[in-house]
């Protein structure tokens, strides 16, 4: 293995147009979100009506569900699950990253937002400020009933729930803390020079955890937040919104590799879908900013105290994989995406569960939305701290580098 030193630049090459930009495809975005609320606000508004309803209350905006899907399938169908049962040969840096996603994140996350929007930030957010979500999935509950922390009333004849607007927005921080690793963490193990076959791996062992403890952690979390916790909801969005594209990558990955071969499937198959999951996600954020246009250019430092928690949070989270790796003997190539796992977040995950839980046009969506704002260009400063500090830790041997990479080709 050569020399720390001799690293050279970060290959941003590597990364597609749509995820090297993707700042910027979200910056406009919004705009372009903020300008269509103004100027046609009935669209997103007809659009957002195309909702499954139970008990008067909108559950699944079905054009959110399609995008939504459409994000998560990409990343689903890249999952090699052989990858999943040889993960026992990684014990440490394996156990390292569920640890700190599942045991630690969730919890400082609570307690940075909760901080920062419910103490320092409350007097620039408005003490008063109320938000309108969705009744909590099943329940009947008479106006003027309370639940939680809000309390019912009718908006335009539906039944909502008003409750205060920064813990809306804590909602939507929660959703982010609980939901660890997209697609895009295999792009910036790929860029700090980790262990792909590690950060693959661990790529789907989130993916599978997360169908039971994000509903589980989601739940009490909010719950202790008093905000709204419909489980039904919980459990549906984890149902529609990961289990479905997880069976469905399953088993047209299967299908396609034995029909048109693995060399297909990662050439041509995989390239096609590359920008699939970011085109999908940008098509969400324009409804989504053109409910939320008006509370921005009311006040256009909301996503400013959004970010700054979130930002902490994740240099944190990063900061204690990096530490416990070291302490913990890892090489560099498992330090760094253990690391990236923890720090980077599941936003595809988080967006479509704040739309199902409490609308397209609530605070806890518009926060996970403001993840997604951060997370390119926070990630990107912290591959280029890995690959500066690298010769902090030892590295693995070319041989053992050779036998744990050569079968993970998904996120080339």
């Amino acid at each position: 293995m050569s020399d720390a030193n001799d690293c050279p630049a970060i290959e941003t090459k590597s990364m597609s147009l749509f995820e090297r930009y993707l700042t910027l495809w979200v910056g406009l975005c919004i705009l372009a979100g903020i300008v269509l609320g103004k100027v046609a606000p009935g669209v997103a508004q007809t659009l957002d009506g195309m909702a499954i309803y139970v008990n008067d209350a909108p559950v699944v905006s079905i054009p959110i569900a399609v995008c939504l899907f459409f994000m998560m399938y990409p990343i689903m169908v890249k999952i090699d699950f052989a990858e999943v049962l040889r993960a026992g040969k990684a014990v440490r840096p394996v156990g390292l990253t569920l640890f700190i996603n599942w045991a630690i994140k969730p919890f400082t996350m609570y307690a940075i937002a909760s901080y920062f929007l419910g103490t320092l930030f409350l007097t620039f957010i408005g003490p008063e400020a109320v938000d309108y979500v969705k009744m909590p999935f099943g329940a009947d509950l008479a106006v003027g009933a309370e639940y939680g922390s809000g309390k019912v009333v009718l908006v335009d004849g539906v039944k909502m729930l008003e409750v205060p607007l920064w813990r809306s927005y804590l909602a939507g921080c929660i959703l982010l803390g609980i939901a660890p690793c997209t697609a895009m963490v295999l792009v910036w193990g790929f860029l700090a020079r980790g262990n792909d076959g590690h950060t693959l791996v661990m790529v789907a062992i989130n993916s599978l955890t997360m169908l039971v403890l994000y509903g589980i952690l989601g739940g009490f979390l909010l719950g202790v937040g008093k905000l709204p916790v419909p489980w039904q909801a919980l459990l549906l969005s984890i149902g529609i919104y990961v289990a479905l594209p997880l069976v469905a990558g399953f088993f047209s990955r299967k299908w396609l590799i034995a029909t048109k071969g693995e060399t297909w499937f990662r050439e041509k198959f995989l390239h096609v879908l590359t920008p699939v999951t970011i085109a999908a996600l940008l098509v969400t954020l324009i409804l989504l900013f053109s409910f939320k246009g008006e509370t921005i250019l009311n006040n256009p430092l909301t996503i400013l105290w959004i970010a700054i928690p979130l930002f902490i949070q994740t240099v944190v989270i990063f900061a204690l994989g990096y530490v416990l790796s070291k302490v913990m003997g890892l090489t560099y190539e498992s330090a760094a995406p253990t690391a990236m796992i923890g720090a980077s977040n599941h936003f595809e995950v988080a967006i479509a569960t704040a739309t199902m839980l409490y609308g397209l046009s609530s605070g806890a969506a518009l926060a996970t939305v403001v993840g997604v704002l951060i997370e390119v260009p926070l990630m990107l400063m912290l591959v280029r701290f890995c690959v500066r500090t690298q010769n902090w830790f030892p590295h693995q041997s070319v041989s053992d580098a050779s036998e744990t990479t050569a079968t993970v080709t998904a996120s080339e």
